[in-house]
């Protein structure tokens, strides 16, 4: 392990929030030898990647694919280290199965010929004009990634400089617009444009720049964190404290107090104050502003982006389960969608209304990992997109609801006789994303990937006003998604060093 030198003049930082995020961030500057306390909400680390344990069934609350490896591999090689000493990224096949409306199926593969042949049976010219969609998809990625990723957009100049490479992607289309121009055939369209869900967004209204995600998962691939994403926190868990991070847990911050353009104090719900050289948030940059700073200065408390402008991500209703048997024809990733597509969307991110139908993402880590059930038994993780609390659904009421709904869906599709296999269900809506992570209106992914919330006009990870004060989360740049945090640590880091 690479040794730390401490000395009196440490530099102090303090990280509020044990996301990935949170924990990258927390690494990155330890290595760079500063003092590093890392204070958590919550009983263990990981933000949205908790696990739920329930009978022998074992449930990753949060993300479940792992794309861009590297970036976590960096985290180990900081302190000498490597990564798949403690923990086995593996890579899947398919990466995802699509379930349609109609009954068909379509496997989004591992290799470009796979992929192709599967979209031979919806249409021939689609699979011949793929590899152009991956062509543009690949050369966003070149700029949006490669470039600008963890580089901070904290001077408008710097946004202006990149307008022309911007433009000539054809970034003010959104990634619906830009799968469309390659792809006919209705369903095929769907698969291809599902990925702005992942970050939060709407595809029909989401920058095209978030069209990389498809060439990202093309150049790197799509893996499954053995043990679960859990057993990557943990394992991350046991790194910061060998490199000497200070960790505390059940820290809900109250408030932060600016004084003279600097954060003087952390105050926690406690009662116990923080203080140090450099406050890394890793949360909700809306809550931050909106509920934790104090400052008698009007130019600091105004929020970057006015509230009434805002457009949040939507809201996420995720139902876990077991069962008492196996079923062995379902991948580990389904993307189960149902009939209507944009108006469901338009519904979930535009009207804010719970509609009576639905689609899905549905998780099956025991397709590759036997340890998240009993023998002979699976685990499920079921994600419906869902209005988020600006759209005033009743919970209580609906979560019930919208559950019973949910498995007689799956048991007339994929799932037979579900309903008398299911055992140990539960289900977190948005209500819970707003209590237990303190999300701002309860919205998956904070604010919404649009063009006017991407690059400079996202929340800074560096505060125009206070000179102390640093955001690596999924509502700053570059963007939600774990390549997205992670990266947006080492923006962090660049900034501070």
């Amino acid at each position: 392990m690479k040794h730390i030198i401490k000395n009196q003049n440490q530099i102090k930082s303090i990280v509020v929030g044990g996301g990935f995020g949170g924990i990258a961030t927390a690494l990155r500057l330890r290595a760079l030898g500063h003092q590093v306390t890392l204070l958590e909400k919550l009983n263990s680390l990981g933000g949205r990647a908790q696990v739920f344990k329930k009978n022998g069934f074992k449930h990753d609350a949060g993300p479940t694919v792992i794309t861009a490896p590297f970036l976590f591999d960096e985290l180990f090689e900081l302190f000498g280290e490597k990564r798949e000493d403690y923990v086995e990224f593996k890579p899947l096949d398919p990466w995802y199965r699509f379930h349609f409306h109609d009954g068909q199926t379509f496997d989004y593969s591992q290799t470009i010929e796979k992929t192709k042949m599967e979209m031979r049976k919806f249409s021939i010219e689609d699979a011949n004009s793929y590899e152009k969609l991956l062509k543009a998809s690949e050369s966003i990625f070149d700029i949006g990634f490669t470039k600008l990723a963890d580089k901070p957009f904290s001077s408008f100049f710097f946004m202006l400089r990149q307008i022309p490479a911007l433009l000539k992607l054809k970034s003010y289309l959104t990634v619906a617009q830009l799968v469309n121009k390659y792809i006919k055939n209705p369903n095929l369209r769907a698969a291809f444009s599902i990925h702005p869900l992942l970050v939060g967004g709407n595809p029909f209204s989401t920058t095209s720049i978030y069209a990389l995600i498809h060439f990202l998962e093309r150049n790197w691939g799509v893996y499954f964190s053995m043990g679960g994403t859990g057993k990557l926190v943990a394992e991350l868990t046991k790194l910061l404290k060998r490199s000497g991070v200070d960790i505390k847990y059940n820290v809900d911050i109250k408030s932060a107090l600016e004084k003279n353009g600097k954060i003087e104090k952390l105050e926690s719900m406690d009662g116990d104050f923080f203080s140090a050289d450099n406050i890394i948030f890793n949360g909700d940059p809306p809550t931050f502003y909106r509920e934790i700073l104090k400052t008698k200065n009007i130019n600091k408390r105004k929020k970057f982006l006015p509230e009434k402008l805002t457009s949040y991500s939507m809201g996420m209703f995720v139902l876990f389960f077991g069962t008492k048997k196996q079923y062995s024809n379902i991948a580990h990733h389904s993307i189960w969608l149902g009939k209507r597509f944009k108006g469901l969307l338009k519904d979930i991110f535009d009207n804010k209304v719970l509609s009576e139908d639905f689609s899905l993402y549905i998780h099956r880590p025991t397709a590759t990992d036997k340890s998240f059930a009993p023998k002979g038994c699976d685990s499920f993780y079921v994600l419906c997109p869902v209005p988020n609390l600006q759209g005033h659904v009743d919970w209580s009421k609906e979560g019930i609801k919208l559950q019973n709904r949910i498995i007689e869906a799956l048991e007339k599709t994929i799932l037979p006789d579900l309903k008398n296999n299911i055992c140990d269900d539960f289900f977190m809506t948005p209500l819970d994303f707003k209590n237990d992570y303190r999300s701002t209106h309860g919205a998956g992914f904070s604010i919404a990937p649009i063009f006017s919330q991407s690059a400079w006009f996202r929340y800074h990870n560096k505060d125009p006003h206070i000179n102390n004060l640093f955001f690596a989360a999924a509502g700053a740049h570059p963007g939600a998604g774990v390549p997205g945090v992670l990266s947006s640590a080492k923006i962090v880091e660049s900034l501070i060093k």
